[in-house]
């Protein structure tokens, strides 16, 4: 089992490295929507290769598009966008630090970018939190299971470029609550919603590489105050909110628990009697 795992964490990347050099030939943001697009619908099919090659179905994974789905989805979102609020909060009691309004239409920027990061966050969270991450919890556990996908993750990030400190410090961060998210609802529609709409918060703030709706202007002399300021704020939140799902599961499973034993413990009495 662990092998296929690894086969499966080993294709994504690969799925990625071929898709990008077709996509890359369209103007603009649309190679970026079209990588998104293509890697995404690649990786579901991956998905379900692996899923079928074990006899399982999408729902043991978490991947099965279900009606209450939709709300799931809706509900990471605006946690994931409270998040980016919360955070720039932090940020701005620094006081060095203010945003201005970069020029250009509003409508199809946003609509791009919306489509674009719910796209990267559905294929991420298919690729790391889905068949590999529910797999490995159901057989090692889930710490050596959310040990392995947080390893996998970072290692693809910086093979895309980002630095040891970024991938080490703040992808693992991400991937550690996206994966107890993951597994606190039992699926990966909350988790691409806080995936989708914490980096289209920050697109739209300007802490992306396309330009945003703002930018940020740091006083130079400050500006590695408010670098620091703002991982230090960065991990105090995605470290807030993964303990809520960490203690949200926790409760799920004492409830469970109790009900189960309760209905043992009326069995009984009813085999008694």
């Amino acid at each position: 089992m662990f092998g296929r795992v690894l086969l499966f964490l080993l294709a994504c990347p690969v799925i990625l490295v071929l898709t990008n050099p077709i996509a890359s030939k369209l103007a603009g943001p649309w190679s970026e929507v079209a990588i998104g697009l293509g890697t995404t619908i690649a990786t579901l099919l991956l998905t379900l290769l692996f899923v079928r090659w074990e006899g399982l179905r999408l729902s043991d994974v978490g991947a099965e598009l279900l009606l209450p789905s939709w709300g799931r989805l809706l509900l990471g979102f605006m946690i994931g966008l409270a998040m980016v609020a919360v955070q720039t909060a932090l940020v701005c009691i620094g006081g060095h630090v203010r945003w201005v309004r970069t020029p250009g239409e509003i409508g199809l920027p946003v609509a791009i970018s919306f489509f674009l990061y719910l796209l990267l966050a559905s294929r991420e969270e298919l690729a790391f939190r889905g068949y590999p991450l529910r797999r490995l919890a159901s057989t090692v556990g889930v710490w050596i299971a959310q040990f392995t996908v947080i390893v996998a993750f970072v290692l693809e990030h910086r093979l895309g470029g980002f630095s040891w400190t970024t991938a080490l410090l703040g992808v693992s961060a991400g991937a550690l609550l996206f994966g107890v998210a993951a597994i606190a609802t039992r699926g990966l529609a909350v988790p691409i919603g806080l995936h989708a709409a914490f980096n289209f918060g920050q697109w739209v703030i300007g802490e992306k590489e396309r330009a945003g709706l703002w930018r940020p202007v740091i006083e130079e002399s400050f500006r590695e105050r408010e670098d620091a300021i703002g991982m230090l704020s960065y991990l105090f939140v995605f470290g807030l909110v993964t303990l809520a799902f960490w203690w949200w599961q926790h409760k799920n499973e004492n409830l469970h628990a109790k009900n189960s034993d309760g209905l043992q413990h009326a069995a009984s009495h009813q085999t008694e009697w």
